[in-house]
């Protein structure tokens, strides 16, 4: 019976650190499709998204190996860190989010104002879209970025903005992260009672004078 319970707990363990693993990826694989598109880069946020997936990624890794190894001393650290990873993940998923479409329009119109105009042009013949967002606000600078956009759309008889665009894609990412995050920040509260209880069992089939 001793055994069943350590073993369950080993298994239950194992099973959950592997589930952190694909969800690192997964916060990992979004965020980046989102930075590399160009779509989202002036979102700081989404760094934070990365540096959360690669974390929980690397904290699983040493989890599996500690319920393995029923190693004490990796279990002490893998329960800390994930904590912290947990309140971390909670506060980017939460601003994820919060942000609406007003902020976003203001990030990227700050984020448009620090690009080069090599950047502005590569970004625009990547996206197929000219300009960053035609307002009354920077209707002047709509217009310059028009007449030096290069991308295949312009010989056609219209082309999108690229705010719009980014706009729309980033909205789609900011949910999917802040979504799969907020859902995923609670079960690390699980993985760290699950780490405690696994730590604090006895392996009957270990030698019984050696230190658990």
């Amino acid at each position: 019976m001793v055994l069943g319970g350590f073993t369950c707990s080993k298994n239950a363990f194992c099973s959950l650190n592997i589930v952190y693993m694909l969800v690192g990826l997964l916060l990992i694989g979004v965020a980046a499709w989102g930075k590399g598109f160009g779509i989202v880069s002036s979102i700081h946020i989404i760094g934070g998204v990365i540096a959360v997936g690669f974390f929980l990624l690397l904290i699983s890794i040493v989890g599996l190996i500690g319920a393995l190894k029923h190693h004490q001393v990796m279990l002490f650290f893998y329960m800390v860190i994930l904590f912290l990873v947990f309140i971390f993940q909670f506060g980017v998923s939460c601003s994820c989010l919060a942000i609406n479409l007003e902020q976003q329009v203001k990030l990227l119109n700050t984020s448009w104002g620090l690009m080069s105009k090599d950047t502005r042009l590569d970004l625009e013949t990547k996206l197929n879209c000219c300009g960053l967002l035609n307002t009354t606000a920077n209707q002047e600078q709509f217009a310059m970025d028009v007449q030096l956009c290069n991308a295949d759309c312009k010989s056609a008889a219209h082309c999108y903005t690229c705010g719009d665009m980014m706009l729309q894609h980033s909205s789609q990412a900011l949910r999917i992260l802040g979504g799969v995050g907020l859902f995923f920040s609670f079960s690390e509260i699980l993985g760290v009672w699950l780490a405690a209880r696994y730590r604090n069992q006895k392996d009957p089939r270990a030698n019984p004078s050696a230190f658990l």
